[in-house]
């Protein structure tokens, strides 16, 4: 993240700003420090805003910004709790005397393998993450999970070679990194589940009859003109279709 404090608080922008304030009703703020710097920032905001307010510029560790891609991986301390906390900027809200750091990468080792050479077995896993078999069954990456999911449960899946298991409960998985970085059995967990998941829909799962219809209907252009219709539309016009679209 870079700093931008001094053309902050210059721009003629922000005075402008500062005299729209004055006819507003006081915001609330709390002090939350980043970076190791304590900054003011309203209260209610998310981590990524009040990094933002604070004059810092993201330039990594950002992406979707709604909770969906894990890119703003973040840890954090709270007042009187010896605990780490963990979460995502961009849906985690600020507290009083927060001390966060984002990371912006999480190291992690990654299994090159040619799926087409692999068989959903065990001993896949036993091969590419023999690791797992490390994991002392202490949940610490699953109470580190944004998502909530049962990281753990699925890498104990993972050791008996149940992998629609494993695919299962790592479906939601955002990749963010953070069970890995809590682990002591230093396992990559997201990585095992995206594994799975490769494993599953290549050799395990079903055919759909449904999608097979589907991708004959969009081989023989049945959608050309709704696909050239939304090429047409403006960013704000595809915004408020997807917003607005029935969701089962």
């Amino acid at each position: 993240m870079k700093q931008d404090m001094g053309q902050r608080e210059s721009s003629p922008q922000n005075q402008d700003k500062t005299t729209r304030k004055s006819s507003e009703p006081a915001t609330e703020f709390v002090t939350v420090y980043i970076m190791g710097k304590a900054h003011k920032v309203p209260a209610g905001s998310t981590i990524m805003g009040a990094i933002e307010y604070a004059g810092y510029q993201i330039k990594r560790g950002a992406g979707c910004r709604e909770g969906f891609c894990g890119a703003c991986a973040t840890v954090y301390r709270l007042p009187g709790d010896f605990k780490i906390h963990t979460g995502l900027a961009c849906t985690t809200l600020v507290q009083e005397g927060m001390w966060l750091a984002q990371l912006p990468a999480i190291p992690a080792k990654k299994a090159i393998y040619d799926l087409e050479k692999l068989q959903p077995t065990v001993e896949t896993f036993q091969l590419l993450y023999p690791e797992i078999f490390r994991c002392v069954a202490c949940a610490t990456c699953t109470k580190a999970c944004p998502q909530d999911l049962e990281v753990m449960d699925y890498i104990q899946a993972a050791k008996r070679g149940d992998i629609e298991m494993v695919m299962d409960l790592s479906f939601d998985c955002l990749c963010c990194g953070l069970c890995a970085i809590r682990c002591p059995a230093e396992i990559v967990q997201f990585n095992v589940g995206l594994l799975a998941k490769r494993l599953y829909g290549r050799y395990l799962n079903k055919k759909s009859q449904h999608l097979e219809e589907r991708i004959k209907e969009i081989k023989a252009h049945k959608y050309d003109s709704e696909y050239e219709k939304l090429m047409k539309m403006s960013r704000e016009e595809l915004k408020k279709l997807y917003y607005e679209r029935d969701m089962e």
